[in-house]
């Protein structure tokens, strides 16, 4: 992810929220799912976006949504959330699929 993050244009610390948010959704998609995960990168019009499908539906709730860090697990959601530009996620009887937007913000 650092990779693609610093091909976009993606100063440090962004490239750093980018690698911590994937890296949240892909554990996700290991520890909720059916232990392995997909992962899309692609790079368009200025932005980076990641796509990670789970190939299990979620649990109840959407613990991403919450204004303050949850207190109990879920808070990875919670995190991806806030460090996105944009997050959206599809859940059905074949999995979940997060996609999230990532605005590259130029040099630091």
């Amino acid at each position: 992810m650092h990779v693609h993050a610093r091909r976009a244009g993606m100063p440090g610390g962004q490239v750093a929220d980018v690698v911590l948010a994937v890296h949240e959704l892909a554990a996700n998609a290991v520890t909720h799912g059916r232990e392995t995960g997909r992962l899309r990168v692609w790079d368009l019009a200025g932005a980076l976006h990641c796509q990670v499908d789970d190939g299990d539906p979620p649990a109840p709730g959407d613990p991403a949504r919450a204004s303050r860090l949850p207190d109990l697990a879920g808070h990875g959601l919670w995190v991806v959330r806030h460090i996105a530009d944009q997050m959206q996620i599809a859940s059905g009887p074949r999995g979940t699929r997060v996609t999230v937007t990532f605005n590259a913000r130029g040099p630091e």
